[in-house]
């Protein structure tokens, strides 16, 4: 069984952030298999080059997830492990969106601060 989502997720975190780790992409892709060449929100996923980008196709790989799940018969044996992914994939979801908005903060301050040193220092 793999997580794909969360396989995505790090190796689109990768690109976004720079992470040159040639042996941890190797091993992400392996996680994936055949998903990381299939169109859909994995594969996206996993070359998205900026963080409201890799957010939409996590929110949709989650999404197919969901679907899978609700598909499920009650009687598979693999339905534990996909409800418990649900679990992770929401908690990553959250964590997402916390640092997203961390940095919009922090983009917005910056802002502010450049302001507020020009009101000490205008500008000749």
């Amino acid at each position: 069984m793999a997580c794909h989502e969360i396989a995505g997720l790090r190796l689109g975190l990768m690109e976004v952030l720079g992470v040159k780790n040639e042996a941890e992409r190797q091993h992400e892709l392996a996680e994936l298999g055949t998903v990381a060449n299939q169109p859909g929100p994995v594969r996206s996923m996993c070359g998205a080059k900026d963080l409201a980008t890799l957010k939409q196709f996590y929110e949709g790989a989650v999404a197919a997830l969901e679907a899978r799940v609700s598909a499920t018969r009650s009687d598979d044996p693999k339905l534990p492990y996909l409800r418990t992914l649900v679990v992770l994939t929401k908690k990553v979801d959250l964590d997402l969106a916390h640092q997203i908005e961390g940095l919009t903060h922090l983009y917005r301050d910056l802002d502010e601060m450049h302001d507020f040193v020009h009101e000490i220092y205008p500008a000749e």
